[in-house]
C-alpha cells in the first residue's frame, strides 16, 4: 500500500512501515503496516525486534512553522 494511503487509513496515529519501494531520492512510497499506535513508545519497542527497511512516521497534522510540538512516553 502507498505510504500515503497509510497515513490516511490510521489518522493520528504512529506508524511502523517496512518499505518496499522508495522514489529515486530514496523517500519511501510503499509499504506493509507493520504496527500502528496512538503512543510512540510503543512503536520504539517494537522496532527494537525487527530488521529490514523500517520507517516510522506520524500520520497526524505536523505543526506549522513557528510552533513546537512535546511527546511524552507515559
Amino acid at each position: 500500500m502507498s505510504i500515503e494511503g497509510l497515513k490516511r487509513k490510521y489518522k493520528n496515529e504512529w506508524l511502523l512501515i517496512e518499505v518496499s519501494h522508495t522514489d529515486a531520492r530514496g523517500k519511501p512510497m510503499q509499504g506493509k503496516l507493520v504496527f500502528h499506535s496512538k503512543q510512540r513508545a510503543k512503536i520504539y519497542e517494537k522496532q527494537r525486534c525487527l530488521k529490514g527497511n523500517l520507517y516510522i512516521v506520524y500520520s497526524g497534522r505536523v505543526p506549522q512553522k513557528g510552533y513546537a510540538a512535546a511527546f511524552s512516553c507515559e
